[in-house]
């Protein structure tokens, strides 16, 4: 009966994420002298302590054909810029200081309907509907009436004149206050014609978001019956994750893309970075301002932002696959002029593609392990020759 050690298992583990998965792969440690081993584990857990008390991981010392085996890469800490591109989705919005609603100031109803349905384009200034209203007709007609009676007293110099001034005048102020201009007030001065309807006329040229109205319709003062909004520059609302928002600033330039467009893309800015983060996704909202002469992006469409960010400038960085995560540090091996691979504490940085910033702990030029970090590290944890003895992974 077959009987497994801890050191076994090790090497059955070490030798399957070496690519020994199969049973014609040789084991990564086959071939092996005893002294090479020997020399691996040279300055292994050998009980150090550091100054504070706290035990230290040991040293390894792999032969050259121990680090083919192992698959050991070594590079160079060396000082760079960092660049990454970070990918947001984003929604079309209208720019809410483009969007204006007519509302009437008077309550009457709709009788003729020139704007008819969502959609439309329309100019500035261009009539939308007219309205009847009783109560326009009502102040149309004691503007006439002040005005008469003004008319009579102006020769008179006295409280009577004065008073019919003050009566004219307030009828006008309440025509004005219904959007009613002074050329059409000095019109209605000089016909005596009183007129029924009341036209009103779009605010702004763009796009009808909304429509709430009918022809016939009754209409309340205060009751929006148009959106409209001008679609020649329009927000993209994106969300990045909480910890690429360091990254983004106002003003960043962003390459926009859209799934109804492929092969084409545009250019915006970030114009605001919302105060709040959405707690359940971790996200922060950015608005991004994009030009729109064509019209091609439209409320409601998803688009695709990209980033194109600098992490750092003239940083020290390595290959991310050299950090050992342990959850409480980052370590690394490093490699001295001894060939001795020896683990050192760092602090690292920004992430970009497969290099990572290295903030504290390194310095330019040094040595590191690249790649196979996680078996120096087991063997460096173990130190009681678990490679050693991945010659003889078993016994009867």
């Amino acid at each position: 009966m077959k009987k497994f050690t801890t050191a076994s298992l090790l090497t059955i583990a070490l030798s399957l994420a070496c690519g020994g998965g199969s049973q014609e792969q040789e084991s990564p440690m086959a071939g092996m002298t005893a002294e090479e081993h020997a020399m691996m584990q040279a300055g292994g857990m050998q009980g150090e302590v550091d100054s504070t008390g706290q035990d230290m991981r040991g040293h390894v010392h792999p032969t050259p054909n121990q680090e083919r085996a192992l698959g050991i890469v070594y590079a160079t800490v060396a000082r760079e810029t960092l660049t990454r591109r970070i990918r947001a989705v984003g929604r079309v919005e209208a720019r809410e200081p483009n969007i204006a609603d007519v509302t009437p100031k008077i309550t009457g109803f709709v009788e003729e309907l020139f704007v008819a349905s969502t959609g439309e384009s329309v100019s500035r200034g261009q009539p939308l509907l007219t309205l009847y209203s009783p109560m326009l007709v009502a102040a149309q007609e004691e503007l006439l009436i002040a005005k008469r009676l003004a008319d009579q007293l102006d020769a008179a110099d006295d409280e009577s004149s004065r008073n019919a001034l003050a009566m004219l005048e307030a009828a006008r102020r309440r025509l004005r206050y219904w959007d009613i201009n002074d050329d059409q007030i000095a019109a209605l001065e000089a016909t005596g014609q009183v007129t029924k309807t009341l036209t009103l006329n779009s605010p702004v040229s763009g796009i009808v978001l909304e429509k709430d109205v009918v022809q016939g319709q009754s209409v309340t003062q205060g009751k929006r019956i148009y959106r409209l909004a001008n679609l020649s520059e329009v927000w993209i609302e994106a969300e990045l994750y909480e910890q690429d928002m360091r990254y983004v600033r106002v003003g960043s330039r962003v390459h926009i893309e859209m799934a109804a467009y492929p092969g084409d893309h545009i250019m915006g800015s970030v114009s605001f970075v919302y105060p709040t983060v959405d707690e359940p996704a971790r996200t922060n909202r950015v608005r991004i301002t994009v030009p729109n002469p064509n019209l091609r992006l439209k409320p409601g469409m998803f688009t695709t932002a990209f980033f194109n960010v600098t992490v750092g400038e003239n940083v020290l960085t390595i290959p991310s696959q050299a950090v050992i995560a342990t959850g409480e540090r980052d370590l690394v091996f490093i490699r001295d002029s001894m060939a001795m691979l020896i683990p050192r504490e760092i602090r690292v940085g920004g992430r970009a593609g497969d290099r990572v910033q290295v903030l504290d702990g390194l310095s330019e030029g040094e040595t590191v392990v690249a790649s196979a970090a996680f078996l120096i590290d087991a063997e460096s944890k173990l130190g009681s020759g678990a490679m050693a003895g991945m010659d003889h992974s078993h016994h009867d």
